[in-house]
């Protein structure tokens, strides 16, 4: 494994990682079970997605620039505010157990949402003519990893009484973030600097 693709593994499983931290808040008790399913489907959507850009190359280029991003903070504003809304519920211990994010539906938003960068990597690749294998088995270990390290890292966080029952809120406002961050990186935000510009 070159140093190249564990950096660039890192750098696309920081999404992951943080929403893992967010889910771990979000969820009573964090248990194997739980870390599995997340970690493995984030870890799997994160060797997967490259590949598919690999080989759709330039037929996907347009799509991926153009929407990629809003689609990925669609699905984490979904997830974020599902999350904060039912915290904030009167029976949000009720929903707690009910809506696991690690099930259904809001795993599969979430392994897309933070995987559709890794979709665009691939496509990279495969303009610059580089095999797509090694560096996608490398992507989805890492995100696997810091993924199940995520999780650990929010239901500890979730434990601290100064957060007690607004673990969730706190997790969903993270979601929110993420989501705020990947339109900030695609320059959907540079109005705002021109418009900062002008009042100066």
């Amino acid at each position: 494994m070159s140093a190249a693709n564990f950096l660039l593994a890192l750098a696309l499983a920081m999404d992951a990682f943080a929403v893992a931290i967010a889910v771990g808040m979000r969820l009573d008790r964090v248990t194997p079970r739980h870390v599995f399913r997340l970690s493995f489907h984030f870890g799997l959507f994160q060797a997967v997605m490259p590949i598919i850009g690999w080989l759709a190359g330039l037929s996907i280029r347009g799509l991926i620039e153009r929407w990629g991003h809003w689609v990925a903070f669609g699905l984490l504003a979904f997830v974020g505010m599902k999350m904060i809304r039912e915290s904030l519920s009167p029976d949000a211990g009720v929903n707690a157990k009910r809506n696991d994010p690690t099930r259904g539906p809001t795993l599969l938003m979430l392994s897309l949402a933070t995987s559709i960068d890794a979709l665009a990597v691939g496509l990279s690749l495969s303009l610059l003519g580089v095999s797509i294998w090694i560096p996608a088995a490398v992507i989805g270990v890492v995100c696997l990893c810091m993924t199940a390290f995520g999780m650990h890292i929010g239901s500890k966080a979730a434990n601290i009484s100064s957060l007690g029952r607004h673990a969730g809120v706190a997790g969903g406002l993270v979601l929110l973030g993420i989501g705020l961050k990947i339109l900030w990186e695609h320059d959907v935000f540079s109005f705002l600097r021109g418009f900062n510009a002008s009042l100066n």
